[in-house]
């Protein structure tokens, strides 16, 4: 395995390969403490977590029997949820509670999230009682709420005090975060008026007040707003960090920007991973846990499978009257399937960024519209050709060229229709559009093929 030193003296893997994976499991197996503690010691957290991730789960069971997971804390957040509920079944409470201390509330909670109800309980009462009424405060919220990410640690200071004021607070308080980039500033019913950064606390006159270098705070987030919209006005606003405030607007917690990107990036996966009709499935997860998700869409598939079939049943006697038709129906499904499919991720990354909205929805269906037509007619001509060098038959060539343009056509139009209509009935779009889609510009695709051939050319 190839390591090179980072800073602060932790190892970073370039080459996590087999070899010191079997390695590291049979030191496990053999009880070699001192090779096991020193590879936990000298690898960088992520590095760690990854290493837990790919053992077998008797080999991770032992590891924890050995050290009772008495390790970096941080080691621990950078483990996927499937393995770390595994790994959280098998730790004592006593074990977590103490993870949970070393911890931000922020993680402290998305761990907790992952304790069944009895555990949690238990767990939480091992706490002190300030941490453990935070926790219980920050799991009252919705799951997918700001308050779930935000953290409670932060530096807040009156707005009258000075900078000497606040620099003196700094350095004798015990109770502030280990690091901050922004101070944020309250009037007296704590409620933020603005920011400074650190570095121009650091560099104003002592005497001058943290009202006048302070800058408005752009925006503020509520308690109970969806951190998916978190995310996109992190992304927006180009923001550092941003107060949480409660319903009476004061302040109660912050949201840094790594948080933010994260919720950007699970909310982008789990988009993409719906699309698919695997969930929130992880790599870890078992077969049997596998098998389960993939069952209800891969039925649903079945069924809408069986809807174009049975189209195609009803053109028996015209297939079979022209035996091309069948060579050729795959051609015309595939490409409306692919091209509805295309105008469907568009339109899912456009929903879940905000880019589509009311005020635009006529001029973007209208350019789906005219590319459907565009792409119909190009491809109309390429298949057309091809059909007619292939089966000389000019008929045949014609009905394709008509089939391809009706079926791109309706591929644009329902590829931004489905999503936008299921959201509309509060059904998340990612989750089942491309289900409909593509069962659409089959069942389309299939009658305008058969029906055309049926009643234009082949009577």
């Amino acid at each position: 395995m190839s390591l090179i030193k980072s800073t602060g003296g932790k190892k970073v893997n370039l080459d996590f390969n087999k070899d010191f994976i079997t390695i590291f499991s049979d030191k496990i197996k053999t009880g070699d403490l001192k090779f096991i503690n020193q590879t936990l010691k000298d690898l960088h957290p992520s590095d760690v977590a990854n290493l837990i991730e790919n053992l077998s789960a008797d080999t991770r069971a032992k590891l924890i029997e050995i050290e009772e997971f008495n390790i970096d804390p941080e080691i621990f957040i950078e483990i996927n949820d499937s393995i770390q509920s595994e790994v959280l079944q098998l730790l004592s409470t006593d074990s977590i509670a103490k993870i949970l201390k070393r911890l931000e509330s922020d993680n402290s909670i998305a761990i907790l999230e992952n304790l069944e109800s009895t555990k949690k309980k238990s767990v939480l009462d091992k706490l002190p009682p300030k941490d453990r009424f935070l926790l219980e405060e920050g799991l009252s919220y919705p799951e997918d709420s700001a308050a779930r990410i935000m953290q409670r640690e932060f530096t807040a200071v009156p707005s009258d005090w000075s900078v000497g004021q606040t620099i003196d607070y700094l350095r004798e308080s015990k109770d502030l975060p280990d690091e901050f980039l922004e101070i944020f500033i309250v009037d007296n019913d704590f409620k933020p008026i603005g920011t400074v950064p650190s570095s121009r606390v650091l560099r104003a006159p002592r005497e001058s007040k943290m009202s006048v270098i302070m800058r408005e705070m752009p925006v503020l987030i509520p308690v109970n707003m969806d951190k998916e919209e978190v995310g996109h006005t992190f992304e927006d606003y180009n923001l550092v960090s941003a107060g949480v405030i409660n319903k009476n607007n004061k302040l109660v917690g912050m949201i840094t920007a790594d948080d933010a990107v994260t919720v950007v990036q699970e909310e982008a996966e789990e988009d993409v991973l719906r699309l698919a009709g695997v969930g929130d499935e992880e790599i870890t997860d078992s077969v049997f846990v596998k098998t389960k998700r993939r069952f209800n869409w891969l039925l649903l598939n079945l069924f809408t499978a069986l809807l174009a079939t049975w189209v195609i049943s009803k053109f028996g006697a015209s297939i079979e009257q022209m035996v091309a038709l069948a060579f050729l129906m795959p051609i015309v499904a595939s490409m409306g399937g692919n091209a509805g499919m295309q105008t469907l991720a568009v339109t899912i990354r456009a929903i879940a960024t905000k880019e589509l909205s009311s005020s635009n929805f006529n001029r973007v269906v209208g350019k789906e519209f005219l590319i459907g037509i565009l792409n119909g007619l190009i491809f109309a001509i390429i298949t057309a050709v091809i059909v007619q060098l292939w089966f000389k038959e000019i008929n045949l060539s014609i009905l394709i060229a008509i089939s391809m343009i009706l079926n791109m056509i309706v591929a644009g139009l329902f590829g931004i229709l489905v999503p936008v209509s299921l959201k509309k009935l509060n059904i998340d779009p990612a989750l089942a559009s491309s289900v409909f889609v593509t069962t659409i510009t089959d069942v389309i695709g299939f009658l305008s093929f058969l029906g055309i051939g049926s009643y234009f050319f082949l009577n």
